[in-house]
């Protein structure tokens, strides 16, 4: 009996010791992670680290100053790009007010004339057909010169609203100057509405990249304090004088398209 127990006592103590042993190291290391947890006895949050908090401002500054430097050129680009068509939109209004005037005052001159009696000739179908010729050449030489649309030539083919070949040549002359002249009138007022929407356009665009410039600019200025502090934690850290960061310049003009006339 007395060896029986002896033999139990040698083979089950160093069983028990090892057991003992392992949850001794795993209720230290429970309580080593349990003390490095910055967290408070009354189960509060962490306490946020001031150093990183200001980083991460610092992050966020920068990356809000560069989407909108981005965004400024952009608007600054296409206000450029605006302005340019404003301004061949303004010259080809001024083209056709000239084209239009030019018809006025021929228009006005036939005008004239036309108090005058018409030439008499013979009313023969060869005349007739002579009137007929000159009214198709100048009507077709109208429309090669851009004066007649293709509409109004195929009136003057077809004899209608108002085409009548059997007048003489000095009356059709004065009615194609007529139609001439309203053609242009049609042309002009066309292009001043074209130019009118371009100025619009260009107005918006340019008042978009004053508003982008501005906020670009305050970004960077509000984004200077923080890079100045970067840089005076470099000349700690380092132990030497670092040049002051120059910040970049604001992309945008502060322009205005000058409408003339």
């Amino acid at each position: 009996m007395p060896q029986t127990v002896l033999y139990r006592f040698l083979t089950e103590v160093p069983e028990a010791a090892a057991i003992w042993s392992a949850l001794l190291l795993l209720a230290l290391g429970l309580l080593a992670v349990l003390v490095a947890r910055p967290e408070r006895d009354d189960g509060t949050d962490p306490v946020p680290d001031p150093v990183a908090e200001e980083a991460a401002r610092r992050a966020d500054l920068r990356r809000y100053a560069d989407e909108v430097a981005v965004a400024a050129t952009g608007a600054a680009q296409t206000a450029r790009r605006r302005r340019e068509q404003w301004l061949a939109a303004q010259d080809e209004a001024d083209r056709a007010w000239r084209a239009y005037d030019e018809a006025e005052a021929s228009a006005r001159r036939f005008a004239g004339a036309a108090a005058l009696p018409a030439p008499h000739t013979p009313r023969t179908p060869a005349e007739y057909a002579a009137r007929e010729r000159w009214l198709h050449h100048a009507a077709m030489t109208a429309h090669w010169r851009g004066d007649l649309s293709a509409r109004q030539l195929a009136d003057v083919l077809a004899h209608r609203n108002g085409w009548d070949p059997r007048r003489h040549p000095a009356e059709q002359e004065i009615v194609l100057a007529r139609a001439v002249r309203e053609g242009r009138r049609a042309g002009w007022a066309a292009a001043a509405e074209r130019e009118r929407r371009a100025w619009r356009d260009a107005e918006l665009a340019a008042e978009a990249a004053r508003i982008l410039a501005a906020e670009a600019y305050a970004a960077a200025d509000a984004l200077r304090p923080a890079l100045a502090g970067d840089a005076a934690g470099t000349v700690r850290g380092r132990g030497e004088a670092a040049p002051a960061p120059v910040p970049a310049a604001v992309p945008g003009a502060r322009w205005r398209p000058a409408r003339a006339g």
